[in-house]
């Protein structure tokens, strides 16, 4: 065998061993395909979806309609009516207003583009295992520009160690999901990692990403406690354990 054969042979067994390694982790996981009017739990209100119903804006006081209309606004996303966690803060306004600068800060008003922003927001999603904010942000995710063997590392917690390269997932990509999941399921971020964290975002980006994993885990609980729940018809992509 030649000197090229053997190269070419030494290449297709790593690839061989990486898909290997990818199906296995892969099929511990299966996707729960689409959400079903049968799947909803009996104490939903079909209006929000959730375990309260809708908060109209006719019923606030005036502190409240103006909490209600800074989200029902042009260019909030909101602008046709409030749902998911945020119909739900509006039961308490302050609450819901209070929440809207720092929505738009860790979001938004942040040097990081959206491609990052989304990419922590779906690793939180993953960490916490919450199904309504995962299948709500992988497309956001796609449509920002991620990757989508990077968003397959992420929905299927592939281990960072034994990854081979993977176009577009680079130091800040990578150390960007090993925060997040140490920050959410780790007594605490290892040293390496937030030195690591430190030298490429600085002591304010490391501030705001912590805030940006903090505010999606609150919308998380929110999902949880008001148990909110996806459209009829949705496609739910957030794998879950084949148990």
């Amino acid at each position: 065998m030649n000197h090229n054969a053997s190269l070419l042979t030494l290449l297709a067994c790593l690839a061989l061993l990486t898909m290997s390694f990818s199906s296995a982790q892969d099929s511990d996981y299966r996707l729960p395909g689409t959400m079903t009017r049968d799947a909803i739990p009996a104490d939903i209100h079909m209006d929000s979806l959730a375990r309260l119903p809708t908060v109209q804006r006719e019923d606030l006081d005036a502190r409240g309609r103006e909490a209600f209309d800074t989200y029902v606004s042009p260019g909030t996303g909101y602008e046709t009516g409030l749902r998911g966690p945020i119909g739900m803060w509006m039961h308490s306004p302050a609450l819901a207003q209070a929440m809207f600068d720092l929505r738009q800060r860790v979001r938004y008003g942040t040097p990081k583009d959206q491609r990052l922003t989304e990419l922590i927001i779906i690793a939180t999603a993953r960490e916490i295992n919450n199904q309504y904010e995962y299948s709500a942000h992988e497309p956001l995710a796609r449509a920002a520009g991620l990757e989508q063997e990077i968003i397959d590392v992420v929905r299927f917690r592939k281990s960072l160690a034994s990854l081979p390269p993977i176009d577009g997932f680079g130091p800040e990509e990578q150390t960007l999901v090993r925060f997040t999941r140490e920050l959410v399921s780790e007594e605490k971020v290892s040293a390496e990692t937030f030195a690591t964290a430190i030298t490429l975002f600085g002591n304010e980006g490391v501030v705001d990403i912590t805030g940006l994993v903090g505010y999606y885990s609150f919308v998380a609980m929110t999902l949880k406690a008001f148990d909110v729940q996806r459209a009829v018809g949705s496609e739910l992509l957030l794998p879950v354990a084949d148990n």
